[in-house]
């Protein structure tokens, strides 16, 4: 994956909150289609082992005590270091911005293509934890989506993690993957969608309303390379195929039954599915790379999840 070493970075669609810090501690209650790429994996180990408690009207990350108290945001060093495609090349934070970016320009311009109004949403970096529209969290939760102020929240930690605890290959559009997927959330919650999202099970509203997410994220992927920014040049020059298994490679550590097999003490329990399986994770992340095509990833009009 590669920027075009001269586009601008836009550094107003990231918060950097790491300066504020915080401390830990209460019980975590996850529920509503709020919940990140990975939540799944803490809520199976803690509710296999005691210390979840479920609230399904949270909405996204429930109270968690004492966390993020005091944070403030200071994007100065992200708004001199990361300026063009170039500093996106060489800095990894900075082409965390890039990814946001793209993703935000392409639905965006999609959204206007089909007469609507794309409202962006900010990602914020945190450290340990954060306080969030959808209660407080830590950084064990995972990348996840608050449809409660419409904002990313990820501690940057947890791409070291997927490749040290998941086994991932990782790598820049892995990243890209993860983001992309949370942003899918966005989109859902900016159409109404995200309120399907409940239950679980191999068919729940939870399960399809992740799958569809991975498929958005597939969508955004095949148009990276020739969504135009406000300049009229597209951030990212080049996608390659390892960049694809990459994140491929990411979603078939992060289904339901690879994480309660590897990590979950070798058991599967198909009702406790919120996420959907290794194979349909990759599944819908292809359909929407291939297709490139919103209107494909309806995954609630479907019986045939994969």
């Amino acid at each position: 994956m590669r920027f075009d070493e001269g586009a601008g970075l836009d550094t107003s669609e990231v918060e950097d909150l790491r300066g504020g810090g915080g401390g830990i501690g209460g019980r975590v209650a996850l529920g509503g289609g709020g919940l990140g790429v990975v939540g799944l994996v803490i809520y199976f180990l803690i509710s296999q082992f005691g210390g979840v408690s479920l609230n399904p009207s949270a909405g996204g990350i429930g109270s968690l005590g004492g966390v993020g108290s005091g944070q403030q945001v200071d994007n100065t060093s992200l708004a001199q270091e990361c300026k063009t495609g170039a500093d996106a090349n060489r800095k990894h934070d900075c082409a965390i911005v890039g990814i946001i970016n793209s993703i935000q320009d392409y639905w965006g311009q999609e959204f206007q293509r089909s007469g609507s109004t794309y409202r962006k949403s900010v990602t914020k970096f945190f450290n340990g934890g954060v306080n969030t529209g959808c209660g407080s969290a830590t950084s064990d939760v995972g990348p996840f989506y608050c449809p409660g102020d419409s904002n990313v929240y990820i501690d940057l930690g947890f791409f070291n993690e997927l490749r040290t605890k998941f086994g991932a290959e990782g790598g820049p559009f892995a990243e890209a993957y993860v983001l992309a997927h949370e942003y899918g959330h966005h989109v859902q919650n900016l159409t109404g969608v995200s309120k399907k999202g409940t239950g679980s099970g191999p068919t729940s509203g939870s399960v399809r309303l992740e799958l569809q997410a991975d498929c958005y994220a597939g969508v955004w992927a095949n148009h990276a390379t020739t969504t135009p920014t406000e300049t009229g040049r597209p951030l990212l020059t080049e996608v390659s195929q390892q960049d694809v298994d990459s994140a491929l490679d990411t979603a078939s550590r992060i289904g339901d039954d690879y994480i309660q097999s590897k990590l979950g003490g070798g058991r599967v329990d198909e009702s406790k599915f919120s996420h959907g399986t290794s194979a349909q994770r990759k599944k819908w992340f292809t359909t929407g790379f291939q297709t490139g095509q919103p209107a494909r990833c309806d995954t609630f009009a479907t019986n045939n999840l994969g």
